[in-house]
């Protein structure tokens, strides 16, 4: 068994999309009219064929609740593994992103945690 597909809930799936491939550096692999709506993923450019991330309209009733509950403890929704946190904590830093948490290590882990723009914090981490 594998992880196919997860996803984030995002309040405006063309700003998640920007988001997501022009500040985070993933590549679009499905945008399919729905309604209102978009199926809208994307993948990391490394591994096109890995893991989808849905960009989920966050339009059900509990998902702000959820949100709000996460942001104000301060709970990741998501973990994107990178290879460098410290580079790519200044990287995304220099565009503006908003981070709530600074890389931190914790023995063979460092992580920082960013504000997505969507209503998701986002950890970013590094295993030794």
């Amino acid at each position: 068994m594998k992880i196919h597909r997860t996803s984030v809930f995002v309040d405006d799936q063309e700003a998640a999309l920007r988001f997501y491939t022009e500040v985070l550096g993933f590549v679009k692999k499905h945008d399919v009219p729905l309604g209102e709506d978009r199926w809208l993923t994307v993948v990391s450019p490394e591994d096109p064929d890995g893991t989808e991330l849905l960009l989920e309209p966050s339009g059900h009733p509990v998902v702000k609740a959820y949100r709000d509950g996460l942001a104000k403890d301060g709970i990741p929704l998501a973990a994107f593994a990178v290879d460098d946190v410290h580079a790519e904590f200044d990287r995304l830093r220099g565009l503006g992103v908003h981070f709530t948490q600074e890389p931190l290590e914790m023995g063979p882990v460092t992580t920082a945690v960013l504000d997505d723009s969507c209503g998701n914090l986002i950890q970013l981490l590094h295993s030794a």
